[in-house]
């Protein structure tokens, strides 16, 4: 009876779905760590062997996913694919697409999202409030567009977590632009930056989570810390809701989504960017909600209903980031007393060497008292040190 039974799971495993991951950073590991709730096998698709989601996988492939034959090799056997970052192979993708395997999000809105040009010119055709733009090809293209300065100058393509972005605040500052295809953004006067994650399933239905407050670290351009739902009047979290729910409907394509959002000094909310995939500004979702980020896009996946996306209670987020001056194996200063405070949730992403900015892990804080999460941001931010 017992061999009866172990060859009937057996059997039922082919009926399990397949679905890969390309890329094996943290996103991916949080990703996995959900996947064990769900009946599915799990592939990952990762240059690194000793990446933070290679042990969490059913399945590991070392590759390329900037490669078309590596995306293409490794996606032709699964019933789903999806991204935990935009610098992949999009034409392998489409390949996959058109050969019956489902893309999370689709190739067409992953396409528009992961060139910055392209995702500038698409808010404005359908009119999706964001910042005045121009292109410049050049660096004697931008130099010609110095009036339009202060202004951001975005790289095109393969800019990631603050690289690929120069403030230029007047024509002086013009040489630390890019030589190559770009977008120049004027620069908003900023009240609040909040980011809105957004979940579509493939009958359109959409989930949206409350705004995170995010607060950049201004020497990194990274996200030091957020806070979440973010106090703002009611009416700029109906245009927020609205126009966050606007970007994903045109995008078209199941998936979920991380819309940044400017709130300027009128009131006014515009869209910064568009992440097609689990964000670092939906972390908190884990402990302080009741469907987390990673919770929603399997369900998406798995055509399951949306999940419940209510805050069980406000909460912060303190993004641990390899410290100035320190490279090699890794080492958590001040992790014990931090793990004795209460409501406060340590995520380490498993990565064994550590340096200067590079993303290590997160803690999560809950308080109904946004005085306290605060307090217990900074006091976190001060004490938690990763050095090597």
């Amino acid at each position: 009876m017992l061999l009866k039974t172990s060859a009937n799971i057996f059997a039922r495993k082919s009926f399990y779905m397949k679905i890969g991951i390309l890329g094996g950073g943290q996103l991916g590991r949080m990703l996995l760590q959900q996947a064990a709730n769900y009946v599915v096998e799990t592939y990952v698709l990762e240059n690194d062997e000793n990446c933070p989601a290679a042990h969490l996988c059913h399945h590991f492939t070392k590759g390329d996913i900037t490669n078309f034959n590596d995306v293409y090799n490794f996606g032709k056997q699964l019933d789903a694919l999806t991204i935990e970052i935009e610098s992949v192979n999009v034409a392998a993708l489409e390949k996959l697409e058109a050969e019956g395997v489902t893309i999370y999000p689709k190739p067409s809105a992953i396409k528009i999202i992961k060139n910055k040009i392209l995702q500038k010119q698409f808010y404005k055709e359908n009119q999706i409030p964001t910042s005045e733009f121009v292109i410049t090809a050049t660096l004697d293209e931008l130099k010609a567009h110095a009036h339009f300065l202060p202004a951001v100058h975005k790289v095109g393509e393969g800019g990631y977590d603050g690289k690929g972005v120069q403030l230029l605040h007047d024509e002086t500052h013009t040489h630390k632009g890019f030589d190559a295809p770009s977008v120049l953004e004027k620069m908003v006067k900023i009240k609040k930056e909040i980011s809105m994650i957004v979940a579509m399933d493939a009958k359109g239905n959409t989930a949206i989570y409350p705004p995170a407050e995010m607060v950049a670290n201004p020497v990194l351009n990274l996200l030091d810390y957020q806070l979440s739902p973010a106090l703002i009047p009611e009416k700029t979290l109906w245009k927020a809701e609205a126009i966050a729910r606007a970007v994903v409907k045109h995008l078209n394509s199941p998936g979920l989504f991380a819309v940044e959002l400017f709130i300027d000094d009128k009131d006014d909310v515009l869209v910064n960017e568009t992440a097609p995939r689990v964000h670092n500004s939906g972390h908190h979702t884990i402990e302080a909600n009741y469907c987390s980020q990673f919770d929603m896009l399997w369900r998406v996946m798995l055509n399951y209903p949306l999940g419940n996306t209510k805050p069980i209670l406000p909460s912060a987020i303190v993004n641990l980031l390899g410290a100035e001056g320190y490279s090699g194996n890794a080492v958590y200063e001040g992790l014990e007393e931090i793990m004795q405070i209460e409501n406060v949730y340590v995520h380490l992403y498993g990565k064994t060497t550590t340096k200067p900015g590079r993303k290590m892990g997160h803690v999560t804080i809950m308080s109904k008292d946004y005085q306290d999460l605060t307090h217990t941001a900074n006091k976190i931010k001060h004490l938690l040190k990763v050095k090597a």
